[in-house]
């Protein structure tokens, strides 16, 4: 595997490959050697190297690495890009990916490629163009999927957005849906704890032991089992597990109307004054037509128009007309004048509410257990739509009343305060002391900082997720903040962090859906078609299913041609009005045919034996 970048970005993906994948990393990235951030990174990868000596007893390669400020051709020959399984291309600069991943499509047109990109329309015409260029140069062998484009900010929104409703980072997406790992402490009667979805692991005996190492093996104990049998769960009463769940929020939501808000709706454009006085003039002119049908022996079509004309006084005036007539017009005129002021105030009332219905909405009175987001750039406006899909309500802090999250937020009818968040009454306006949740993912870490720590001067238990660029500074303020509230919930992310394992999926095949770590061990969630795994095909899904290997725990119900190629990625907005596709909870005795497509969770050693990899890429798992 290749990575090549200039930021934080690179060095976490290529910690990702190297400790959750087993692979083999050249690293191409600026010399900074002597620098603070050339000691970090070298300091990051040699932190990772140690881990997976000690969690595998073997020595494992370490991570290569190249100097090179940008990756031309004669740096991707020397990083060995006609060799390679997989390139990733995370510079900052969209146009030096661009560049190197057409360079290294002509070099190996069998490769993977993985680019970084803010722009997602330039994106998928990248993906096409460099998919058809593997094509036509291999012959119609290179992968169908071999280009994915993916942004940081896409990437990490769905941990941050788990973060604030279930203080985890362990997270999968699968078609829309946000998975997590919950580790379930044995119930003290002894019994099972709640199976979630399914048990992917049972804990070492001494994951819950002050005493004992996470995962050791010394003095007897034992390390996890990983996707255990069900015979195997129901023996090991008293013994901690590993649940898959969906993530959910548990919290007063709002009502259907806000949430799922589009416009004004009549209720609010012809207010309950409006519509009384309008139901009393159309009382009035029937009454009316009424009396004139039986006074004068009218035809009541032609008296109903007599009428009305006369109401809006556009009739000619009834000089020779009988007495009943003429007083019927006069009462008309009458009518009319009242209710010329009523049609005014209901035509400037129905214009003030839909000019409403357009702008921003203000957080509602009474809100409560709501999520206050800082921020509407480039990474807020994914949280927004992530909060959003789980219908969580949600309250938003902008200080640019043109940034780019501005428009979702008013499309989806999300309620905005548009201030600085340093300045007194900001958050106050956004009700952070009735909130469950403050997410600070402005792009200055100071900013974030500040209004964490005023929120917990206000809350003080209140959950604080704060996006943080540098890792060391992250700590530090995690640190700092759990010192100082040990009862409350506090994180502190990084994108880069968030957004590593993502890229690292992509570059081992659309097929990853991401990885979970169980203690010192990994699990991975995978997406393949029955027909690429013979063993799968005319089987039950419990047949298919191999105890400590791999299991099945989903099965594809779209139509093959429907399919989407990437169950990991983000959902269009067509697609999240409608459920996901994936059938969880399976039947065991479900018979698997060849058209299908299933999602596993498997080891590294099984997905290796699944997809026929070499050895060393499937290790222990």
């Amino acid at each position: 595997m290749i990575v090549c970048g200039d930021d934080a970005l690179a060095t976490r993906l290529a910690g990702e490959l190297h400790e959750v994948y087993r692979e083999r990393v050249t690293l191409v990235v600026p010399s900074t050697r002597g620098t603070g951030r050339g000691e970090r990174r070298a300091a990051l990868l040699g932190r990772l190297s140690a881990a997976m000596g000690r969690s595998d007893g073997e020595p494992v390669p370490r991570v290569t690495e190249l100097a090179a400020e940008e990756p031309t051709d004669d740096v991707l020959r020397q990083a060995g890009v006609e060799r390679a399984t997989a390139l990733a291309l995370v510079h900052d600069d969209d146009e030096i990916n661009i560049r190197a991943a057409l360079a290294a499509r002509r070099l190996n047109p069998g490769l993977r490629v993985v680019i970084r990109s803010y722009n997602r329309t330039l994106g998928r015409h990248l993906t096409d163009v460099l998919d058809q260029a593997a094509a036509l140069a291999t012959g119609g062998s290179a992968p169908p999927a071999s280009t994915t484009v993916l942004s940081d900010a896409d990437t990490a929104a769905p941990a941050l957005a788990a973060t604030a409703v279930a203080d985890t980072r362990k997270v999968v997406q699968a078609d829309g849906l946000l998975l997590q790992a919950v580790e379930r402490t044995p119930p003290r009667d002894g019994g099972l704890a709640d199976p979630g979805l399914c048990t992917l692991a049972l804990l070492s005996s001494t994951a819950s032991d002050p005493a004992g190492e996470e995962g050791s093996d010394r003095s007897g104990a034992s390390g996890p089992q990983l996707l255990p049998d069900d015979e195997a769960v129901a023996a090991a009463t008293g013994r901690g597990t590993v649940v898959l769940q969906t993530v959910r929020h548990t919290g007063p939501p709002l009502s259907p109307r806000r949430l799922a808000r589009r416009g004004a709706p009549l209720s609010e454009i012809f207010s309950r004054r409006l519509r009384r006085s309008l139901a009393g003039g159309l009382a009035a002119v029937l009454a009316l037509t009424a009396t004139a049908v039986l006074t004068t022996g009218d035809d009541p079509v032609h008296a109903i128009h007599l009428v009305l004309l006369d109401l809006f006084s556009i009739n000619d005036p009834a000089v020779d007309e009988p007495t009943v007539r003429q007083a019927l017009q006069l009462f008309a005129g009458l009518i009319g004048l009242a209710l010329l002021p009523v049609l005014v105030a209901g035509a400037l009332e129905a214009l003030g509410a839909v000019r409403g219905a357009t702008a921003l909405r203000r957080p509602p009175r009474g809100l409560s257990g709501h999520v206050v987001l800082l921020g509407l750039g480039k990474i807020g406006s994914r949280v927004l739509s992530r909060l959003r899909e789980l219908g969580i309500p949600v309250v938003c802090v902008e200080e640019d009343p043109e940034a780019r999250g501005i428009p979702l937020a008013r499309r989806l009818g999300v309620p905005v305060v548009l201030g600085d968040v340093t300045e007194e009454g900001v958050l106050e306006a956004a009700k952070v002391h009735r909130a469950h949740a403050l997410l600070a993912l402005t792009s200055a870490d100071t900013t974030n900082l500040e209004a964490a720590l005023y929120g917990r001067s206000v809350k003080p238990d209140l959950r604080v997720a704060l996006r943080i660029y540098d890792d060391d500074f992250a700590t530090a303020v995690y640190r700092s903040l759990r010192a100082a509230h040990p009862g409350a919930v506090t994180r502190s992310r990084s994108v880069t962090t968030l957004a590593a394992p993502a890229f690292a999926s992509a570059m081992m095949g659309r097929q990853i859906l991401g990885a979970i770590p169980v203690e010192r061990k990994v699990l991975l969630f995978v997406a393949v078609e029955v027909a690429a795994v013979p063993a799968f095909a005319g089987r039950t899904v419990a047949e298919a299913s191999r105890p400590g290997a791999w299991r099945v725990l989903a099965l594809d119900t779209t139509a093959p041609a429907d399919r989407r190629p990437d169950l990991a990625a983000a959902r269009t907005d067509e697609e999240r009005a409608r459920p996901g596709d994936l059938l969880w909870n399976l039947h065991r005795g479900y018979v698997l045919r060849p058209e299908d497509r299933v999602v596993l969770a498997t080891t590294r050693r099984g997905l290796a034996e699944l997809l026929g990899r070499r050895p060393e890429s499937g290790a222990a798992g």
